[in-house]
């Protein structure tokens, strides 16, 4: 295997890494809807600004989010609308899954 191919395996689970935790998920899902400030992120997730900015910090190292500052606000966005799109697809594989495994617990 080629080194290239081998670093991007590696940047692939350091990806996959950072969508790893139920909050950061819940961050992707907000800002599918536009960029939002911590404050809002704060108000419909019910967590501490400290705690947002620390997953916040791991999205953006990543390349998932983006900020910017306006005034004394700091915005957040994502870098790609795609981040959504796999995130979804991950999702409906789960339900689908979900769903199989079901019909086994039923049986015939």
């Amino acid at each position: 295997m080629p080194l290239n191919d081998e670093r991007i395996y590696t940047l692939q689970a350091s990806l996959c890494k950072a969508l790893s935790n139920p909050v950061r998920l819940m961050i992707i899902d907000i800002l599918k809807e536009g960029e939002t400030s911590v404050s809002d992120l704060q108000e419909k997730l019910g967590r501490q600004q400290s705690n947002l900015s620390q997953h916040l910090a791991v999205l953006r190292g990543n390349g998932i989010v983006k900020n910017r500052r306006e005034g004394t606000t700091m915005l957040y966005s994502l870098t790609s609308p795609k981040i959504v799109e796999a995130c979804s697809l991950v999702r409906q594989i789960l339900r689908e899954q979900s769903e199989e495994l079901g019909k086994l617990m039923k049986g015939p």
